[in-house]
């Protein structure tokens, strides 16, 4: 008889801890002695950091982690107002451009820099011939257009280490002398076009970015920050004579937050720069300390380069980023490969449609996307090319495929997969990638250790196309994240978060 109440207290503890796991996943709820930061994404690095800044102050930080732009974007909308108490951003000169985002914040205090910078496989730098303290951005553009240099960097739309790159390489270009202006940006425009066609890797994170290029081993560089390429083995660090912009992460308060809670980021901050901190930031993550008694960790570059100026006003931001989505870069390439099983019918084929409609206004000129709905084989192929001369035509298309979508049969996840690499064949100069959403396990077709031999037999083109899966219903995911792995993709959660979100998620990866 005396087991009933034991179990009663086991089921009211197991309630306890799933409520106490639920107030710790949902940022819109408060935590005493917890801040809510919504934090660049590079910063997962920071966790050591901020495990001693706990231990010593007892204030415990739990990071949400997001782009830059995406994380300004949500600061517009409101959406971030009584869900975070701090603002954690590689800078906030974007933001300042924002002024319903600029508003959100009342206090800001730099904690540590990085510079933009480019990282060259040693060889590469031999080969070249460059002195690493001598290089410039024109140099690095003449050995893009010689043929002799390759590489990737962040998306600059979602990652303030590629708006940041894009900025740099834009002020350099375009010989401006001051902050960047419209005419600049046109000054500039042929010379970019010729820097970008080195571009090779995209990303919407750093951390992927760095994996990516370790894995493939196509590219001889990458574009980010400092810290980021300090800690990739084999890489000669460059900040080029000719300028740089820096991060300066600065801790900010929010607007929407109490007294007491900016008084708390104002001793996180306070703890953040202490020297014991400002010595474990830069041995830990490579950045620089902004505390003058603190000296940059071994082997970061103490000579002085010329910081180029943000730009001045939104206009030219946006437009240099229209010009970088929709002229410069790459186009993408991207095949959909959508579970449209009996599963799906209802809820879930509505939440489909909606999220790749919406998505249908993030396409970009230039790009081709095919869609290919699957149940127990692939029901249809239909690819569409947003043509910069008449953008319309191919948006409605996609949004009419999407429309007609049905839900029928079993799930043959792995048999699709192969029809979509067999569909993209050899790459053709352009970003490739693969989207797979799914609400349940494979139950038809191929089976998994038969995928796995198909990719093995791919050539070296086909290997390099990612798969992007996204957690949805049912998913396994075991099954997904051994997808991403094979093909050097990486999973996206939409039962964590929503599916739009995770689609939108993907664009900084094609």
């Amino acid at each position: 008889m005396r087991r009933i109440p034991v179990l009663l207290l086991a089921l009211a503890a197991l309630l306890t801890a799933c409520s106490a796991q639920e107030r710790r996943d949902d940022p819109a709820t408060p935590e005493a002695g917890t801040l809510r930061v919504l934090a660049s994404s590079e910063l997962g690095d920071m966790a050591p950091v901020l495990d001693r800044v706990e231990k010593d102050t007892g204030i415990k930080v739990r990071p949400t982690y997001m782009g830059t732009l995406d994380a300004v974007d949500l600061l517009t909308e409101g959406a971030a107002d009584k869900r975070y108490d701090a603002l954690w951003l590689a800078s906030n000169d974007y933001l300042r451009l924002r002024p319903e985002a600029a508003r959100k914040v009342v206090s800001e205090t730099p904690v540590m820099s990085s510079p933009v910078a480019v990282g060259v496989r040693q060889a590469t730098v031999r080969e070249l011939g460059w002195k690493p303290q001598d290089v410039t951005w024109a140099q690095v553009e003449q050995a893009v257009r010689d043929g002799k240099l390759t590489y990737g960097m962040t998306d600059p739309a979602r990652s303030n280490s590629g708006f940041a790159t894009l900025v740099s390489v834009a002020s350099a270009l375009s010989g401006a002398q001051s902050a960047l202006t419209d005419a600049d940006v046109t000054k500039a425009t042929p010379r970019l076009k010729e820097f970008f066609q080195g571009q090779q890797l995209t990303s919407g994170s750093s951390g992927w970015l760095a994996t990516a290029y370790q894995r493939r081993g196509t590219v001889d560089a990458l574009l980010n920050y400092e810290s980021v390429l300090k800690g990739i083995p084999g890489l000669t660090v460059i900040r080029p004579r000719d300028g740089v912009v820096t991060a300066d992460y600065p801790l900010s308060s929010l607007a929407a937050t109490g007294a007491a809670t900016r008084e708390d980021v104002r001793r996180l901050a306070e703890a953040l720069r202490s020297e014991p901190v400002q010595r474990l930031i830069t041995d830990r993550t490579h950045r620089r300390p902004v505390v003058a008694s603190v000296a940059p960790a071994p082997g970061l570059d103490t000579t002085r380069r010329r910081e180029l100026p943000f730009p001045g006003s939104r206009s030219v931001a946006d437009g240099l980023l229209d010009s970088y989505e929709n002229e410069l870069r790459r186009p993408s390439r991207t095949v959909y490969v959508l579970d449209t099983s009996g599963s799906m019918k209802g809820d879930r084929l509505a939440r489909l449609k909606a999220a790749l409609t919406d998505l249908t206004g993030d396409f970009r000129d230039r790009e081709e996307v095919t869609l290919m709905p699957f149940g127990s084989q692939v029901k249809s192929v239909r690819t569409h090319v947003v043509d910069p001369a008449d953008p319309r035509s191919g948006l409605d298309a996609i949004r009419a495929d999407t429309g007609a979508l049905t839900a029928r049969g079993d799930t043959a996840i792995y048999t699709s997969l192969e029809k979509a690499y067999d569909h993209l064949g050899t790459d053709r100069d352009t970003f490739t990638s693969i989207v797979l959403m799914t609400d349940g396990e494979n139950t038809a077709g191929a089976e998994a250790k038969d995928f796995d031999a198909f990719y093995a037999g791919l050539g070296t083109d086909r290997r390099h196309i990612p798969v992007f899966p996204i957690l949805f219903g049912d998913s396994d995911r075991s099954e997904l994240e051994h997808i991403a792995d094979l093909t050097g993709g990486r999973l996206f959660d939409a039962r964590q978060g929503t599916l739009d979100g995770a689609f939108e998620e993907i664009r900084g990866y094609q």
